[in-house]
């Protein structure tokens, strides 16, 4: 049975997500059983074993990392919350980002939220945090 809710309900289980990330708090109660969760170059994770696989996979790479909450853009239209924002940190290998700083930072996570529960969050953004991908893109090396 589907539970209405309104859009601050929404609204405040999106943000709780970024600040349990934040925190390294735990965070899956947050997610349906049968969530899907995207992350750029890892695909979709579709329920609960795959999208924490993507997580654990996520923070071999990243040490620690901090949205900047003061200054996000949140826009919601029916179930979906769109958050856009900047964030800072630091990947396994010492090597820090910051937005406006680095090339990486900058994201936009697209949620679904039904039943008090998330179940879709597309998380968008460039996983280089090191900007190390200068093979490809040649102008990172200037």
């Amino acid at each position: 049975m589907e539970t209405t809710m309104n859009d601050e309900q929404r609204k405040i289980i999106a943000l709780e997500y970024l600040r349990r990330l934040d925190r390294g708090a735990p965070f899956f109660d947050l997610f349906d059983d049968h969530a899907e969760v995207y992350f750029p170059k890892w695909g979709i994770a579709s329920g609960r074993d795959a999208f924490e696989k993507l997580f654990a996979d996520l923070g071999s790479i990243v040490a620690k990392f901090k949205h900047d909450l003061a200054y996000l853009n949140v826009i919601q239209q029916g179930d979906t919350v769109v958050v856009e924002g900047t964030s800072y940190g630091t990947t396994q290998g010492g090597v820090e980002w910051r937005a406006g700083v680095t090339h990486a930072g900058r994201w936009c996570d697209v949620f679904e939220i039904r039943d008090f529960k998330i179940q879709r969050c597309f998380i968008y953004l460039d996983p280089d945090y090191e900007d190390a991908d200068t093979k490809r893109y040649q102008w990172l090396a200037r």
